[in-house]
Parts: C-alpha cells; sequence; structure tokens
C-alpha cells in the first residue's frame, strides 16, 4: 500500500469502516485495506430518493451505486450496510442548496455533503462501529506533524485533487480520516479495481450535483425556493434597463450565455439583486475582483487563526475547484477576514468556497478556507500590496 494509514496496532486487529459510494475510487479503497488485511466494514449512505436515478448515468449514492457497492462487498468478502440518511441529506444539503440559490449565490453541495453527512454523521457511525478510522476514496491525502495531529494535502494527481471540497474537515475529523488513494492517480486506481476483479472498475464517475435526476439544477431550487423564479429586470452597471429575466434563479456571476440582452459587445452577469430581483451585466472587465469577505472559516493551519493572520499572512487560495491556486494575503478586518487577491479572480460568486494553500502547486498543505460572502474590487485606501500597508508574513510550507 503506496500511503499506510499510519495506524499503531496491527491490521487483523484494527477495524476500518470504508464510505463505499458504489464508485471505483471508494471500492478500490476498500479492498485495497481488505488485502492488507484490515477488519474492514463498508457502509453506503442513502442520499436522496434513489428510484429516479437508478440507471442514470453518473448519478451517486442511489438506486445502482447501493448495487454496486454490495457486490463490490461480496467480492472482497466484507460485512456492507446501507444506511438511510435521505432525511439528513434533504435539510443539510439539498435545502441548503435551494435556499442558497434563492439569495443569489452559487453553492458547491459536495462541500456540505462532506462536511454535515459524511464527515460528521457517518464518522459517528464508525466510531460507533468501533473502528480505529473512517477511510474514503477521495482524491487527497494526510500527512502526520510533529505534535502527533494530522495534515491535510493535496493529491499527488492534480487533475484529480479534491482538497477544496474538503477544506471544512476540522482538525478532530482529520485525525480520525483517512484517504489511502491520496498517492494514486486515476489510472492506477482503476488498475487496481482490475488486479481485484472489482465489477465497477470501469465505471463512469460521478457527477457534482448527484441528487438532480434531470440534470436542471433549476428544477429543484423552483420546488423548493419558488420565489427565486420571479419575473425581474435585467440592468447595466448604470441601472439602465437592458432587458428582463424570469428569475434570478437562473443566473450565477460570470454567466455571458442565455441572458437574452442584444448588445454590441458581450455582457455578463456581474451582480445579483435579490431584493429588487434585478440582475446586474456589464463587460468583462467587470468581473475582476480583488476583495474577498469570507464567512463560516475553518482554519486546519498551525496555531489559533488570529495568531497566525496576525497583521497579515502571505498564503495561496482557490476560489474555484478547477482553478490554479494564486498568490493572496489574509488579514482580520472587522471582526471577520478578508482575503486579498494579488492578480484578481473574475467570477467570483457569493456561496462559493476560498481554499487556503500554503503553496501554489504540489501536494501543497490545505490550510483551511471560508465560504465567499461577497467580493470587491481594489481600492486605494484597502490595497494590501507591498509599500500600502505592512508587507505581511509568508505561511511556512510543511516539509515531508
Amino acid at each position: 500500500m503506496r500511503n499506510s494509514l499510519d495506524i499503531e496496532g496491527r491490521p487483523q486487529d484494527t477495524r476500518i469502516v470504508v464510505a463505499m459510494s458504489g464508485g471505483v475510487d471508494s471500492s478500490a479503497t476498500a479492498a485495497l485495506l481488505k488485502s492488507e488485511g484490515y477488519d474492514v466494514v463498508g457502509i453506503t449512505l442513502q442520499l436522496y430518493d434513489h428510484g429516479a436515478a437508478t440507471h442514470r448515468k453518473g448519478a451517486c449514492c442511489a438506486g445502482q451505486d447501493i448495487h454496486d457497492a454490495r457486490d463490490v462487498a461480496e467480492r472482497i468478502g466484507i460485512p456492507h450496510y446501507v444506511l438511510d440518511y435521505e432525511s439528513r441529506f434533504r435539510e443539510s444539503v439539498i435545502e441548503n442548496f435551494a435556499e442558497s440559490y434563492a439569495l443569489g449565490e452559487t453553492p458547491v453541495p459536495c462541500i456540505e455533503c462532506n462536511r454535515s453527512v459524511k464527515f460528521r454523521d457517518l464518522l459517528a457511525t464508525a466510531r460507533d462501529l468501533g473502528a480505529a478510522a473512517l477511510a474514503t476514496g477521495h482524491y487527497v491525502a494526510s500527512r502526520r506533524l510533529a505534535d502527533g495531529s494530522r495534515a491535510m494535502v493535496c493529491a499527488a494527481d492534480a487533475d484529480r485533487d479534491q482538497s477544496y471540497f474538503l477544506f471544512a474537515t476540522t482538525r478532530e475529523q482529520l485525525d480520525y480520516l483517512r484517504f489511502p488513494l491520496g498517492d494514486m492517480t486515476k489510472p492506477e486506481v482503476r488498475e487496481l479495481a482490475r488486479r481485484f476483479g472489482l465489477s465497477v472498475a470501469e465505471k463512469h464517475d460521478s457527477q457534482d450535483i448527484c441528487f438532480v435526476p434531470t440534470g436542471r439544477y433549476t428544477d429543484i431550487v423552483e420546488r423548493l425556493k419558488p420565489d427565486a423564479f420571479e419575473a425581474g429586470d435585467i440592468v447595466d452597471l448604470s441601472g439602465r434597463v437592458v432587458g428582463r429575466h424570469q428569475g434570478i434563479g437562473h443566473f450565477t456571476v460570470g454567466q455571458r450565455r442565455g441572458l437574452g440582452v442584444a448588445s454590441t459587445s458581450p455582457y455578463y452577469v456581474v451582480r445579483l439583486d435579490v431584493a429588487g430581483r434585478r440582475v446586474v451585466v456589464g463587460p468583462r472587465e467587470a468581473l475582476r475582483m480583488h476583495r474577498i469577505a469570507l464567512r463560516d472559516i475553518n482554519w486546519i493551519g498551525d496555531g489559533p487563526l488570529d495568531r497566525a493572520v496576525g497583521n497579515g499572512l502571505e498564503i495561496f487560495v482557490k476560489v474555484r475547484s478547477t482553478r490554479a491556486p494564486q498568490p493572496a494575503w489574509l488579514r482580520a478586518v472587522d471582526g471577520g477576514y478578508e482575503v486579498e487577491l494579488v492578480a484578481g479572480e473574475e467570477g467570483i460568486a457569493a456561496g462559493q468556497a476560498c481554499v487556503f494553500y500554503d503553496a501554489p502547486s504540489g501536494q501543497a498543505r490545505v490550510l483551511g478556507g471560508g465560504f465567499i460572502k461577497s467580493a470587491a474590487r481594489r481600492t486605494g485606501e484597502t490595497a494590501m500590496a507591498h509599500g500600502v500597508v505592512a508587507q505581511p508574513r509568508r505561511v511556512a510550507a510543511m516539509r515531508g
């Protein structure tokens, strides 16, 4: 095994619960740990009405996936349990998702699912079963620090790294979680599944919004938050009405297509005015923001957050899962925290995550992150560039 679980005791005396979604990654994780001699127990969560998604390619935690997880468990010879988490998932993830869109935000439901269902409720179940750890098939890794605690680091396969979706994991949870695939590539994982004779070796990856059977997230939002689909005006940056819309739930910041506005140059959604039911559009250059106000910060770097930040901490951040980390500064502002991007970024939307790293590439350490509350352009009074305010300290990169 290339990424040891780093758990004291003999494997045969050590119980590990594996979260089995029915996909190739979690299935390979279970088979790998079983082959190492661990006492493996597989648990699959039924998260939503799986009937509608039983045969949909790319669904997860639904009917076909439960069958696949059960098949894998039988193949490798481990006990397997299916837990009904539909009500928890609906309350914590689906309703939160709809509420966020109704507020003009762009939510990332996978983050909330990991935070409030998998790494809270499932982790508690694993402890109840006497497991020494909960293992998952996520592409991320953890490393033991000098003080005995664990740090989260990016996966070796940068194209598969899922650290953005796991930033809300707490220190306590990290100490209990294990990610055996963190040092592997996807082709290596599929080859591992073939070697173990798993039926899911060639199975397609799941989609991000797994609970939307039709692929149309607006169907979910409209059913739960119909107010988000009341008609309103589309206005330019000066407030001039340039069109009409059928609900802000159809729009996200940075969107260009589907605006239905005639113009000699392309318009982009710059802002969503929920109270006024207005979609504010403008040129592409109006999308570039530099300052990000954050809420619900989760810090898993060294020491307390306020001490680490001090007068400013130089870090690297991601504001979208598919974008590379870029240089930024983190500082305390008016009782909260704010990130200033050195080069700025386009299409920053409230509700998304801003994740902190100690390096721009490689297996960088994840320092935590927060949810984006608002974004603004840089002004002379608030710029944090060298020479305007005290130069912030650079976060020390983890070695080893």
